[in-house]
């Protein structure tokens, strides 16, 4: 339907994405209806213009819609200033410095309201619009006009305002144009708006992978010279935006796209080191972010430290090769190598540590799953992460680390009645003793059995 609607406006491409007076589209020339917002969005927009403000829903909620998508997040665009919106609604919260923000909170659902943006040149006051040495803005709550808004906006398919009143999109930027060619194209001169903010060139590789879009050739050029901007970006945030990346069901596109334009090392620079020389490092990422799409898909539950283990795996295979080729004994390299990757990691995204520490306890049951002796194994069976061990485990399996079969022995042992688990107790002993192989607690046994010292005379000599 939207292609059929689509066609009845005019394509015109070009480098240039903005014109001086927007293009009006009215319900015939397309899908979108009030019904299909959230009720809180219309809610919001309905009492700031009883208020006597301007306010529209905006960007990626009218873009989802054109396109059929069910929309995440519905945010609202005003001419009301931050302050303003706050004397509107008792249930808001004012959030932000860098971009001063409300939060219209509904229970669980929270509304974004945004203020109408200038160009930040416009306005020499430093208090509102600040950059730093290499253009990147630190403060922008330069206000302006909806014209003025849309051309502050990052891409053109984002720079899209829904008018209830007459259910029109009014499009400022060619940004149905660019949803008909499936394209993501900036708003602007390419270097500067990532130089303003480089986090703009990971939404365009999200995007791209969200949307199965491509990004216009313009808008992509600049983007593997201009990869090494993220390092200043607060690890903070480059910690949602790792979430959003990797947590919104395109993971494994997204990933792609990110090696694509040489954005996944700034992030993961151990990790990006070690792809280069561990041949089943990206064979474990791909399936992990694979199973991590199917899981979303399914509708079932994810978690970001079983994502960072796995990213972060490659490089803790790296560090604790590296501390056993020093003399340390394996476990005690792998926890080593558990902080040491953390440490560095955190300076790049900052996970937080109810992340971490579960990140790590996945990681350090490598190393103890193959100690089984006793009643070790049954102690692991109760440990609350077992089972997200045992995963991970079939994960390094998959990806074609050799585990001697371990991944097969635990499967079989969970299901297993307690009768047929002391037989699987015995039989490792068993092949430990005829072996002088691995023993079922991980170390080397000793051929010919127990040493004896020496043997004490008998009374008879």
């Amino acid at each position: 339907m939207l292609k059929k609607l689509l066609k009845k406006i005019p394509v015109r491409l070009g480098r240039q994405s903005h014109r001086q007076h927007p293009e009006l589209i009215g319900p015939r020339q397309h899908p979108v209806r009030n019904h299909q917002l959230s009720k809180n969005a219309l809610t919001v927009v309905e009492r700031l213009r009883k208020a006597g403000y301007e306010a529209y829903p905006v960007g990626g909620c009218v873009r989802d819609l054109l396109l059929g998508l069910d929309p995440k997040d519905f945010d609202v665009a005003t001419s009301a200033t931050p302050e303003q919106a706050r004397g509107v609604f008792r249930n808001a919260r004012l959030i932000g410095r860098r971009f001063k923000l409300l939060h219209v909170v509904f229970g669980r659902d929270v509304i974004e309201v945004a203020t109408f943006r200038a160009n930040h040149d416009n306005d020499s006051d430093d208090a509102k619009a600040q950059t730093n040495a290499s253009g990147r803005l630190l403060r922008d709550n330069v206000y302006g006009s909806l014209d003025q808004d849309a051309l502050r906006r990052d891409f053109t398919i984002n720079a899209l305002y829904f008018d209830i009143d007459g259910e029109r999109i009014i499009d400022h930027a060619r940004g149905v144009h660019d949803i008909h060619n499936r394209l993501i194209r900036l708003i602007g001169t390419p270097e500067q708006r990532y130089q303003e903010d480089p986090v703009r060139m990971l939404r365009a590789a999200r995007f791209a992978a969200k949307l199965d879009f491509e990004i216009e050739r313009h808008t992509a050029a600049p983007i593997r010279s201009l990869a090494h901007l993220l390092n200043d970006i607060p690890s903070a945030r480059l910690f949602d935006e790792v979430l959003k990346l990797f947590m919104g069901g395109h993971a494994l596109r997204t990933f792609e796209v990110m090696q694509e334009y040489n954005l996944f090392a700034p992030l993961f620079p151990l990790t990006a080191k070690a792809l280069k020389h561990d041949e089943t490092a990206l064979p474990l990422i791909r399936q992990a972010l694979a199973n991590t799409d199917e899981r979303i898909a399914q509708d079932k539950p994810v978690t970001p430290a079983f994502l960072f283990a796995a990213l972060l795996w490659p490089a803790l295979r790296a560090r604790a090769a590296q501390l056993q080729e020093q003399g340390a004994p394996a476990l005690q390299a792998m926890q080593q190598a558990a902080q040491d990757v953390t440490h560095q990691q955190c300076q790049r995204t900052a996970i937080p540590k109810r992340f971490s520490f579960p990140m790590r306890d996945i990681w350090e049951l490598q190393e103890r799953l193959p100690r089984r002796a006793g009643k070790r194994a049954d102690t692991l069976l109760e440990n609350p992460r077992f089972r997200a061990s045992y995963d991970f485990l079939l994960l390094r399996e998959h990806a074609g680390e050799v585990t001697e079969q371990l991944g097969q022995w635990w499967t079989e042992y969970q299901f297993a009645n307690d009768s047929r688990r002391r037989e699987m107790i015995r039989q490792l002993s068993k092949q430990a003793d005829a072996g002088g192989g691995e023993n079922t607690d991980g170390k080397r046994r000793r051929r010919g059995g127990r040493r004896r010292g020496p043997r004490k005379p008998s009374a008879a000599e």
